[in-house]
């Protein structure tokens, strides 16, 4: 792989070198209204082309795209995406359209003479203070889903885990009954306490250790993040979340299922997504892939990044209740 990217590099660099070279031998050459009229030409065929892949992309390519957002802050985000994503695709379709069209509609033509045209103020307003006006609109509306996930002050009863991350894996740690998780550093990590416990802060004596994650549908999950290591990037993509991983610091912020693992499995992107990868994993003999919720590591963190992942599912709240009573305490274990 290395091999083909020098490859790709090499043919890029000889490639450059080759159209700059022709550039430089346009020097002495002078557009005639032929040539002029055939540029105009190539201008509107680029146009058309240029529209039917953005029509292709927008019509066959959102299979590729997330399912609806599994959090109740994950609409906030979608919402905002789609309003970006429509206001810059129509003021993209209408610019396109006007930029290849002059470029026909003015071609060189030595009968014509350009207009000298100095400025116009309240054309320059618009442009302006229309943008303006957009972009406080958005970014206002940005800082406040930004703040909804990060303030967790007013949350009820809220689960609070904590996520450690280190190459290449994930482990966390949920809070006992008293709601707070105990002290923890990496000075405290030794044989099965992989995660730096501190087992003589009082609140660590109910804190339970596990590799996969339970949520419950409907209630606030605190997420707390520190890493072992290096950088790493928590991110559950279905919920919209994702927060850095930062050596020596604790990160948080919090998020509110709203459908359960097998609710969302019946999703008809879902389905149709799953649908479309077991075709080609049983041509291929393999085994069919089932959705599942998912961690992963959004930081190119090391040679295993790929392999940082953690499995979440999501639960109706008498299911978790009974999932966690069952789940033994780091002490218990620690003790054994």
């Amino acid at each position: 792989m290395l091999a083909l990217f020098y490859i790709f590099i090499g043919v890029a660099i000889g490639v450059s070198f080759w159209q700059i070279t022709r550039i430089l031998n346009f020097r002495t050459v002078i557009a005639d209204d032929a040539d002029n009229a055939k540029q105009g030409k190539y201008a509107i065929y680029f146009m058309v082309f240029l529209y039917a892949m953005m029509i292709y992309c927008l019509i066959f390519m959102n299979v590729i795209m997330l399912p609806e957002a599994a959090s109740v802050e994950g609409e906030h985000d979608d919402r905002l995406f789609n309003i970006t994503f429509w206001l810059i695709g129509i003021v993209q379709f209408i610019m396109q359209f006007l930029i290849f069209y002059f470029t026909f509609k003015y071609r060189g033509n030595k009968e014509r003479k350009a207009k000298f045209y100095a400025d116009s103020h309240k054309l320059e307003a618009i442009w302006t203070i229309t943008p303006a006006i957009v972009l406080v609109v958005l970014i206002g509306y940005g800082l406040w889903q930004w703040n909804n996930v990060m303030d967790l002050s007013d949350a009820e009863d809220p689960i609070v885990i904590e996520v450690y991350s280190q190459q290449f894996r994930w482990d966390a740690r949920y809070a006992g009954e008293d709601k707070t998780l105990g002290l923890g550093n990496v000075n405290f990590i030794e044989g099965i306490n992989t995660m730096g416990v501190d087992m003589s802060d009082k609140n660590s004596q109910d804190d339970i250790q596990v590799t996969e994650l339970y949520l419950p549908k409907g209630r606030k999950i605190h997420f707390k993040f520190r890493s072992q290591d290096v950088l790493h990037s928590a991110y559950m993509p279905h919920f919209r979340a994702q927060m850095n991983c930062v050596p020596g610091m604790v990160t948080e912020f919090g998020f509110t299922p709203k459908y359960t693992t097998e609710e969302m499995r019946q999703q008809p992107e879902v389905v149709a997504k799953t649908k479309g990868i077991n075709k080609v994993r049983s041509a291929k003999g393999e085994e069919l892939y089932e959705f599942d919720y998912l961690l992963l590591c959004n930081k190119i963190c090391g040679a295993s990044h790929y392999n940082m992942q953690m499995k979440i599912t999501v639960v109706e709240q008498d299911e978790y209740d009974e999932w966690i009573s069952k789940q033994p305490t780091l002490a218990s274990v620690l003790a054994k």
